[in-house]
């Protein structure tokens, strides 16, 4: 293989970030050593140039209909014009053609709507950005929506969630293609972290911001959260903070009214709740991922932080995914015209 070729689709709104954090990132992945090299092509209906949301224009490289090479990934970009795109059916047919002539295809944040129109999430579970989840939920009832994740992966199929997710997908595509220490590096460029899990809820502490403005605690959390795996000990806390022990600890009751040691558990258990909703990771490899060392210390976070050990956690939300799913599934049939035809899936 001399290059592996990414098909970056957009349309008028689509979101300028999205299709920053998927260049950007295959850019760095070239000039750090990716071989073979990713060529990109950002490409459009008609070849035309696209009036993002943030109303800045991007030229286009090719036209979606006459794109006929044989394609490493297909990448659907989302923006507020994804109900357009979606209703377009020129360009989704040949979503839908392209689809067939890649090794995987994924969407960006909205773009999961133009994936479900072309039927290719028809039956499997999808992600997209939160807001926009019962929309997707409801218009397309063949598609189990899980708002939560940053981004699911399903066989050669992945969605994403809301905007910077292009990142983490784009970082987890590296990392397939090319191993950790590349992916590393381009994380290292992009100044990112590098393994924000794809089971991380795109809603949790992780994202949420503190009530407090003190610049060692958003440093010390920041650096928590983006370091599960690691020894973070109050003692290493506070040394990386360059505060004593005990001002890091009065500091952290002050303004996040935990200690230290509380937070990083607390951070460790969402983190690892996530993992066990949405992987088929085995426990153990759980623990070790999210740094609680044994399986027994996790066991320990989860009845302390849910009342249940984590086999019980992940048969729970398992069953309270199917009904969240049959839930979404019932109130889009409700209000779909009876006799709603099937998508096609011929291409265009």
């Amino acid at each position: 293989m001399r290059e592996r070729v990414i098909l970056v689709v957009g349309y008028d709104g689509t979101e300028l970030l999205d299709i920053g954090c998927i260049t950007s990132s295959l850019a760095i992945a070239n000039r750090i050593g990716a071989n073979p090299p990713y060529r990109w092509v950002f490409a459009t209906l008609g070849g035309n140039t696209i009036t993002c949301d943030s109303a800045l224009q991007v030229h286009s490289q090719a036209a979606v209909e006459r794109f006929n090479e044989p394609l490493d990934t297909l990448l659907v970009c989302g923006g507020l014009g994804h109900t357009r795109a979606a209703e377009n059916q020129l360009l989704v047919g040949h979503v839908r053609r392209l689809s067939t002539l890649a090794r995987r295809v994924a969407s960006v944040c909205t773009g999961a709507t133009v994936l479900a129109e072309a039927g290719l999430l028809a039956g499997r579970r999808a992600t997209t950005h939160w807001q926009f989840a019962e929309e997707l939920a409801r218009k397309y009832p063949d598609v189990l929506v899980d708002p939560d994740p940053i981004y699911i992966r399903e066989g050669d199929i992945a969605t994403s969630g809301g905007v910077t997710s292009a990142l983490d997908l784009t970082l987890s595509f590296i990392e397939e293609d090319h191993g950790m220490a590349l992916a590393r590096g381009v994380a290292l460029g992009v100044v990112a972290y590098l393994q924000r899990p794809g089971a991380q809820a795109q809603m949790s502490m992780f994202v949420s911001r503190h009530s407090s403005d003190d610049l060692v605690v958003r440093r010390t959390s920041n650096h928590i959260v983006s370091h599960l795996g690691e020894d973070l000990s109050t003692p290493v806390l506070a040394r990386l903070a360059g505060v004593s022990e005990r001002h890091l600890s009065r500091l952290f009751l002050t303004y996040v009214h935990e200690t230290p040691a509380q937070y990083v558990r607390r951070a460790r258990a969402e983190a690892a709740a996530h993992l066990l909703r949405s992987t088929e990771m085995p426990v153990a490899a759980v623990a070790r991922r999210c740094g609680f060392g044994t399986t027994e210390s996790l066991r320990q976070a989860f009845i302390t932080h849910y009342s249940v050990p984590p086999s019980k956690y992940r048969q729970d939300h398992s069953a309270g995914l199917a009904r969240r799913g049959a839930r979404f599934r019932t109130s889009s049939m409700a209000g779909a015209a009876p006799d709603r035809a099937p998508r096609a899936r011929s291409t265009a």
